[in-house]
């Protein structure tokens, strides 16, 4: 695997403004820039608690949308960073910037060029991106190494979304939501899964599969592609793509479960036997040639409940183990990568334990389809033992509700209790005839849907007992609703 030699900051992103900064990607991006020494200014719609680390490192922060947001750094910004999803053409600060001729550019287009020159280890798949790119960094820091990285979830440890290293590795997510994993430069990249989703912005589930068959033939030349072969979309991906990736002599590393009747092509990593327990897993894992001299056996320890974690966290192994081969140094054993995930303390909004109150214990997850939904459920029922388990779920998006109301539907009726919100538009408007009643109506289990948001915490705490486990779901607000559960929880006992 070449590499280049590492570029500094180029001219035209030495002072940045950043439109709607305090967004998960937006951020990481600008303390990325930051730390290479830029200069940053930004806005966003309301204040938080990452917008105050932005400024405690020198970012220039408005609170609304303005045009006098342009002028917040000396001689005003050489650039403007947006993105596809969150702002509308007509912010102001857009509309001002193509005023005065300054250049208007995407964040996915910022962040492949701050990869120049890095060897780079992209995760990609509908589902398991944040906890797969979250436990590479960990596995690789234990090791040692200090990658570079941007994910689209605060790592625990740290509690930071994104990173400039010391070392000559990045690692980051790559988001196929609107195409731009296209604008990468790959080294490795892994492939947890495909699954139709996004398809207000691609319309069709074959140009949603298209972008990922784009995305491995982009792999450079002596790259690697982690791939999942549990998963049917992976499968087909490789099929597509085998020659594509024999012509770029790109080789591919497959983990997953062992077909019992024969070992399937490509698989070098398989999950043999997976324990789980109320806090997380223990998976017996065979490794085979080429990253092994001969077949072995290790352990792999996964803190976050679900098989689910466990494939992430193989995965995030090889993908490690991949990236790190293709530079000059020594490579450390699989087993050095897996006592940094063992040790990873997780991502916010992953299966993350909020706290408990009158013996009910309460989570909270990022999931918003519905196989994230059915993973996380399976998960919590580990994790809930002998007691219940009560799904507080906020749709998202209304077009992905219509599109999969059945879908939800089935994934919800894993719980004992299903409460459902009403959908959390982010950036779409109201569809007649679309609500989160769409989705209860359509259950076969207990549930119930809650339009009021204000009366989602008294419906939790009737529904809750002693030994229950409540878990709030959802890419919205939802997750403000955990500390609020908690207290009404404390006040009853």
């Amino acid at each position: 695997m070449g590499q280049i030699e590492r570029a500094g900051l180029p001219e035209h992103l030495s002072r940045v403004h950043m439109v709607g900064i305090g967004g998960a990607g937006m951020s990481g991006l600008a303390r990325i820039l930051l730390a290479r020494g830029g200069q940053v200014s930004g806005s966003d719609a309301k204040d938080s608690r990452g917008l105050l680390a932005l400024r405690t490192r020198g970012a220039v922060v408005t609170i609304g949308h303005d045009p006098g947001a342009l002028d917040s750094l000396p001689g005003g910004p050489s650039v403007v960073v947006t993105t596809h999803a969150a702002i509308p053409k007509s912010n102001p600060e857009l509309v001002e910037a193509e005023k005065r001729g300054i250049d208007v550019i995407l964040r996915p287009a910022v962040l492949a060029t701050l990869m120049l020159g890095y060897r780079t280890l992209l995760v990609a798949g509908t589902h398991g991106k944040t906890s797969t790119t979250s436990m590479a960094v960990a596995a690789l820091q234990h090791c040692g190494v200090d990658p570079s990285f941007a994910v689209g979830g605060e790592l625990n440890e740290s509690g930071t979304n994104a990173h400039h290293g010391s070392g000559d590795v990045f690692v980051a997510e790559a988001d196929e939501s609107d195409g731009s994993l296209l604008e990468y430069p790959a080294s490795v990249v892994v492939v947890t899964n495909i699954e139709a989703d996004h398809l207000d912005f691609f319309g069709s589930e074959a140009a949603y599969v298209e972008v990922f068959d784009k995305f491995v033939a982009g792999v450079q030349a002596g790259g690697v592609v982690v791939a999942c072969l549990d998963d049917p979309g992976v499968r087909a991906l490789l099929e597509r793509s085998a020659e594509t990736l024999r012509a770029n002599d790109v080789q591919v590393w497959g983990y997953g479960h062992r077909d019992a009747r024969e070992r399937p092509e490509h698989l070098v990593a398989e999950l043999l036997e997976f324990t789980a327990g109320p806090d997380g897993g223990s998976s017996r894992v065979r490794v085979h040639p080429p990253l092994v001299d001969e077949a072995v056996e290790m352990t792999l320890d996964t803190p976050i409940p679900g098989v689910h974690m466990a494939l992430n966290a193989l995965a995030a192994t090889l993908a490690g183990s991949a990236v790190l081969a293709g530079g000059d140094g020594e490579v450390p054993a699989l087993t050095d990568l897996a006592e940094g995930i063992a040790e990873f303390s997780g991502v916010r909004r992953r299966f993350e334990y909020r706290g408990s109150a009158d013996g009910v214990r309460v989570y909270d997850d990022y999931a918003h389809h519905p196989t994230e939904v059915r993973a996380v459920l399976s998960a919590a029922r580990l994790a809930a033992g002998d007691g219940r388990v009560i799904a507080v779920f906020q749709p998202h998006l209304y077009s992905r509700t219509a599109e999969f109301a059945s879908e939800f539907a089935a994934a919800l009726d894993l719980a004992d209790e299903a409460i459902v919100a009403d959908v959390y538009g982010a950036r779409e408007d109201p569809m007649p005839g679309v609500s989160g009643r769409l989705i209860t109506d359509q259950m076969s289990g207990r549930s119930r849907f809650v339009p009021v948001l204000s009366e989602l915490v008294p419906a939790v705490v009737g529904a809750a007992e002693p030994g229950d486990v409540v878990l709030t779901l959802g890419a919205g607000d939802i997750t403000m609703q955990g500390p609020e559960i908690l207290a009404a929880l404390g006040e009853r006992a």
